[in-house]
């Protein structure tokens, strides 16, 4: 596969700026929890506090991503978009004027989930500008999006020790103004934009089995990924007793796995198929958490969360080339529906942790629920793909195994 038929095929700056916003917009997401251990610190949080902190912008990511895939089914994903980034820049501005209590720490993380809803945007606005062939790897570009969690762990924590969290969610305003600018002029809305229909029929998709099968498979693999992403920095400083920074540096490092191999996870389920990645990628990441759970040493924790964490990038990479051939009219509410599911393992696997750290004082019970969780994940794959054989009529080899 040739990047020059990818350019040929479709609308390069489009992809571009669905990457740019979705990238953008991932690292005002997941700030709350690449500056949690600066915020935990000023509130003096328990463990079971620290993680609801962290999942409450998935969570609110999540409701939101829904909403946001309807607008861009309904209004173009471009309006939806600007409309998007707009309301993402009050918490910002509410964090770094305010800010100093519990509750508005929630509001403000709630209002982040807008910024998270951007996946069900940017990833339609791509996707309706690529021939099915070409599905993986466009979502994948557009999808390595995620990537932005790199800025917020890498400079957020270096950015606080310096300046304060506070100043940190200000400055955050800087690049969301410039890509609003370069999305305004550069983003174009596909020619095959389905026309408006009825509310009611886009809540139709959920009568489908196949929805909740991507949903499911979706929450462990997007949820999985961003869950660490949002929680590993706490991790490493109560468990290793890295300073702020350093645990901000693993975590970038281990999120770098994910964010770059999502691309890769598309680009080879086009190939070979995506159930064929999953059914793989599942297995390894049992593997891996399971040995996270026994909290090796230090090295052999980073091998083993950067090699956790690349899978689940890859797998996202692998379910968002599935979904697109399933649901091709309806995939702007599929992919907020799908999101959704996503945000919601992403807020429940920080809460287990938490939670979990709190009643036994340790994490490794809450790293062998994740690794059971992932098991369970292969087995619906299973059972999904026996159902997928009868009923689709794809071209390609996607869900063959």
């Amino acid at each position: 596969m040739k990047l020059s038929e990818l350019k040929a095929s479709g609308h390069p700056k489009t992809l571009f700026s669905s990457f740019l916003y979705f990238d953008v917009s991932f690292m005002i997401w997941v700030m709350l929890g690449a500056l949690g251990v600066f915020i935990t610190q000023d509130f003096g949080l328990s463990p079971s506090q620290k993680g609801l902190i962290v999942a409450i912008p998935i969570l609110a990511g999540s409701i939101f991503r829904i909403v946001l895939g309807v607008l861009t089914d309904r209004i173009g994903p471009k309006k939806t978009a600007i409309l998007g980034m707009c309301i993402t820049t009050i918490p910002l501005l509410w964090g770094f004027f305010a800010g100093n209590t519990l509750p508005e720490l929630y509001m403000i993380g709630i209002l982040l989930g807008v910024a998270g809803a951007s996946f069900s945007v940017a990833l339609p606005m791509a996707s309706r500008w690529y021939p099915p062939h070409l599905q993986g790897l466009a979502m994948g570009i557009a999808g390595a999006g995620n990537s932005g969690t790199l800025f917020a762990t890498l400079f957020g924590p270096r950015i606080a020790e310096n300046l304060g969290w506070h100043t940190t969610m200000g400055i955050a305003l800087i690049p969301l103004l410039i890509t609003f600018a370069i999305f305004i002029f550069l983003a174009k809305d596909a020619p095959t934009q389905p026309a408006p229909q009825p509310l009611k029929n886009y809540f139709k998709v959920f009568a489908y089995r196949d929805t909740w099968f991507f949903c499911l498979l979706y929450s462990v693999t997007f949820g999985g990924f961003v869950g660490l992403t949002n929680f590993l920095s706490m991790f490493f400083v109560d468990e290793y007793q890295l300073s702020n920074v350093q645990a901000g540096d693993f975590v970038t490092l281990c999120v770098a796995a994910g964010s770059f191999f999502r691309p890769v996870g598309g680009i080879i389920s086009d190939r070979v198929g995506g159930v064929k990645v999953l059914t793989v990628l599942f297995l390894i990441v049992a593997a891996c958490m399971l040995g996270v759970s026994q909290l090796p040493s230090l090295l052999a924790i980073i091998v083993l969360l950067f090699v956790g964490m690349m899978c689940l990038g890859m797998g996202n990479g692998a379910v968002f080339q599935l979904v697109p051939q399933r649901f091709q009219k309806e995939i702007g509410m599929v992919t907020g529906i799908v999101g959704a599911a996503g945000g919601i393992g992403g807020f429940f696997l920080p809460t287990v942790l938490g939670t979990v750290k709190e009643l036994t004082g340790s994490y490794a019970t809450g790293f062998i629920i994740f690794t059971v969780i992932a098991l369970l994940a292969f087995v619906i794959l299973l059972v999904a793909n026996y159902s997928w054989k009868k009923t689709w009529n794809l071209k390609s080899d996607a869900m063959k195994i």
